[in-house]
């Protein structure tokens, strides 16, 4: 097991996963509800995004893989909560989102944050593998 390519690996899946989500978000703002995309016009740009985030996903999933060969599911699995903390701090600080830092979710991101430092803390055991009788 290599713990660090395991870490690097997971926030790599965390980075590209909230990289998808900003995009998902800013284009499907962009682009006319689904019963309207024969009659109306449809932003290019926006489709590309759409585009670009869905191999941002792909990307994610396998850096995910990855990072579940070399990390114990429950760290690796804590580690994926970032990405509610990138997504949240991203939309609410880039203008382009139009959305608002508010107390209730700036605390709830910090608890967020602080379980994950809470599981990553600790040094990461040896799995043990015991012989059938």
């Amino acid at each position: 097991m290599n713990l660090r390519r395991g870490v690097t690996f997971a926030l790599g899946s965390v980075l590209l996963v909230s990289a998808a989500q900003l995009g998902m978000r800013w284009s499907m703002s962009r682009l006319p509800s689904p019963e309207q995309w024969l009659s109306a016009h449809i932003d290019l740009t926006a489709i590309a995004v759409v585009l670009a985030a869905i191999f941002a996903y792909a990307l994610s999933m396998l850096c995910w893989l990855a990072a579940l060969r070399d990390l114990p599911l429950g760290r690796a699995y804590s580690l994926l909560s970032i990405s509610y903390a990138l997504v949240y701090l991203a939309a609410a600080s880039l203008p382009l989102f139009n959305e608002h830092f508010s107390l209730s979710k700036s605390l709830g991101v910090a608890l967020v944050i602080l379980g994950v430092i809470t599981i990553n803390s600790r040094p990461a055991r040896a799995p043990e593998f015991r012989s059938a009788p």
